[in-house]
């Protein structure tokens, strides 16, 4: 899937999926721009991985629950590598909390990072593209926690169906400038996320309950990413792809 020339924005991409996404779009060709916000090393190992790909790199750290500082960012890109043909809204936070303990705190700081930092990460992306006349694809990455739940997640869920309901308005409003906007929804996956809630025997009983009997591995959840985001998907938009492994069979 050749990406050559392209210029890849991946928000929450210093671990995990975001990481993953970062060397399949390196590998395939396209320039990547590293969002990071508090494990610098982490991003510094996630950029020399792009670059040994042979592909151009930009760290930019940004806090995706400020819009000043995700506007910021997107300049910042578009200075450093060139216009952003691909955005992919992976940045995401999860502390679980039980919903009778939950404040207004926790639910501004899930939200702010998770539905108000992506939507306001693609209309500045949007904007840059629609001024100039460039098609582009935006990738939102929602979860399969917006359709089953997950416990101790009231406010997770409820940013991740907004990122749901988002993806397919944006698609509508967006469609006649020839950007797409299309979600992704992980199920379990094999990354440090998931382990802040669940023990190892815990996490790998889950896998197991999964009907292809395991977690997934974050590349699969990027290689679902790169399709969404390329040509071979050119008459795709306002969808979800579920990466699952069946789990919603179970």
């Amino acid at each position: 899937m050749a990406l050559s020339g392209k210029v890849v924005l991946v928000t929450g991409a210093q671990q995990g999926i975001g990481a993953a996404m970062a060397r399949e779009f390196a590998i395939a060709g396209a320039g990547v721009a590293v969002n990071w916000l508090d494990d610098e090393g982490a991003a510094e190992g996630v950029a020399d991985r792009v670059r040994s790909a042979g592909a151009r790199t930009l760290l930019v750290q940004a806090d995706m629950g400020r819009i000043e500082a995700v506007q910021a960012m997107v300049a910042a890109v578009e200075a450093g590598l060139g216009p952003i043909d691909i955005l992919v809204n992976n940045a995401g936070v999860f502390p679980r909390v039980p919903f009778l303990d939950m404040g207004e705190s926790d639910w501004d700081y899930v939200l702010d990072v998770n539905l108000k930092g992506a939507c306001f990460c693609a209309q500045a992306v949007a904007r840059s593209m629609v001024a100039a006349g460039r098609p582009g694809s935006i990738v939102n990455l929602t979860s399969g926690a917006a359709f089953r739940g997950s416990p101790r997640g009231v406010h997770y869920c409820a940013s991740k169906g907004g990122v749901l309901s988002m993806t397919r308005q944006m698609a509508l409003e967006l469609a006649p400038h020839r950007i797409r906007v299309n979600a992704i929804a992980p199920g379990l996956t094999d990354t440090a996320q998931p382990r802040y809630g669940m023990g190892e025997d815990e996490l790998a009983a889950a896998g197991r309950a999964i009907p292809l009997g395991r977690m997934a591995q974050p590349e699969e959840i990027a290689r679902a990413a790169m399709f969404l985001a390329s040509d071979d998907a050119g008459f795709i938009t306002g969808h979800t792809l579920h990466v699952n492994g069946g789990g919603y069979l179970a």
